[in-house]
């Protein structure tokens, strides 16, 4: 099956927003089986739109339209769908009905009118429910059997649509099941990664490996196509094994949806730890990230920011001669950052992060980029020295990345 992928969207155009749907969705249909021919984007222009559809039922069997669902005028997708394929834009009550009940209790003392635009499907469309937000995605069919998924834009509900609601459909159109697993690395480079793989990759017919770098995380889908899961089970778990042999304690989960900070959340569960965290140039990043996981608060004790020296002499006892002697960006206050996190907490493990994220501040001796990640785990102490290549964003999170899983190889070699 060949696919097209529209992107709706004049912020798109402009470059006021990085595009990642598309690269989510390109990403998901290789493995999927599904060959991506072409990536259109389109601003909020309909008659532009209209055209686009066109062109790509021409040339493809099946096209995923991603944005231009809101409520808004500007948010014109089902009505350009509809014109190309000489359908009504109709009302489902379903959807209306989940739209209310999201919306009640919310914000809104009045739900605006233009809201009920949302609950707007294609005639003769399948809506497909957004447990994420208002707009339900839509799958329709032209009059040739070719295929048209119109999908929410905001990742966060595009990308659980995809894989709970659009993928299962997708399966069911072919025979064969696709079957994947997803080895996530941490603490490893993109291209360390893929030269201990390249042969595996050379000779790969059933299943197939692909490899996707993240900041400071490389991920390896390992994809079968088969008949049923357990099929598809045997015919990965040769390779699955493989691939936990060359790269061990790196790999910190086989499942899709499971990431690197609720890996480390569910380990200081297991282990019944607490844990606190320090920053400096990461300024809350990683406490942000953690706090993002359910559950979180089982484990967490406190996280403080102490960008200047006198917080760090203040709150973590760094001493001033440390400081003095060594600099912020230091093997020896990283520790201290660590062990006064720890006590100040009275936590089982801390983390403490200092560095240069950039772009300015960088010297000869610590160019930008140099980090320090000290982790402490029930007294003992390992500090670990890094230069992280990319703007301040990317330094952030590569430091948080690898700080997270600093910690869960530490307490994992902990007794």
């Amino acid at each position: 099956m060949n696919a097209e992928l529209i992107s709706v969207g004049t912020e798109l155009l402009m470059g006021n927003i990085v595009n990642t749907n598309v690269a989510f969705l390109a990403r998901e249909c290789t493995a999927a089986g599904i060959s991506v021919l072409y990536q259109v984007t389109v601003g909020d222009n309909k008659a532009r739109l209209c055209d686009a559809v066109k062109t790509a039922l021409e040339r493809s069997d099946l096209v995923i339209l991603t944005g231009g669902l809101g409520p808004t005028k500007d948010d014109l997708t089902k009505e350009a769908v509809a014109e190309v394929l000489g359908r009504q834009i109709i009302r489902d009550t379903h959807s209306e009905e989940r739209m209310l009940a999201y919306l009640r209790g919310s914000i809104y003392k009045e739900i605006p009118e233009n809201n009920y635009r949302q609950a707007d499907i294609i005639e003769g469309a399948e809506a497909l429910d957004n447990d994420n937000g208002l707009a339900p995605g839509i799958y329709v069919k032209d009059a040739l059997g070719k295929k048209l998924f119109l999908l929410p834009g905001p990742p966060n509900e595009l990308e659980p649509m995809f894989r709970n609601k659009v993928l299962p459909l997708l399966q069911s159109f072919s025979e064969k099941l696709l079957y994947s697993k997803m080895v996530k690395l941490a603490g490893i480079s993109e291209s360390v990664a893929e030269t201990r793989i390249q042969d595996l990759i050379q000779n790969q017919t059933n299943p197939t490996i692909a490899p996707y770098a993240k900041s400071g995380q490389v991920w390896i889908r390992v994809t079968a196509k088969c008949t049923t899961k357990e099929e598809g089970m045997r015919i990965m778990k040769p390779v699955l094994d493989e691939l936990e042999e060359r790269f061990a304690e790196a790999i910190f989960t086989l499942e899709e949806e499971v990431s690197l900070e609720e890996s480390l959340i569910q380990l200081l569960k297991e282990r019944n730890m607490t844990v606190t965290t320090a920053e400096s140039c990461t300024g809350g990043l990683l406490m942000g990230t953690l706090v993002n996981v359910s559950g979180a608060s089982d484990v967490i004790r406190e996280g403080i920011v102490t960008y200047a020296n006198e917080a760090k002499e203040k709150y973590l006892h760094v001493s001033h001669e440390t400081l003095k002697m060594y600099g912020a960006v230091s093997h020896q206050t990283a520790y201290e950052m660590a062990v006064g996190a720890a006590k100040m907490a009275q936590a089982d493990a801390a983390i403490g992060i200092t560095g240069i994220a950039g772009p300015g501040g960088g010297s000869k001796e610590k160019p930008v980029g140099t980090v320090y990640i000290g982790c402490y785990v029930n007294g003992k102490v390992i500090v670990e020295h890094y230069v992280f290549r990319g703007d301040r964003r990317k330094v952030r999170e590569f430091a948080v990345n690898y700080a997270m899983n600093q910690l869960r190889k530490a307490i994992l070699e902990s007794k």
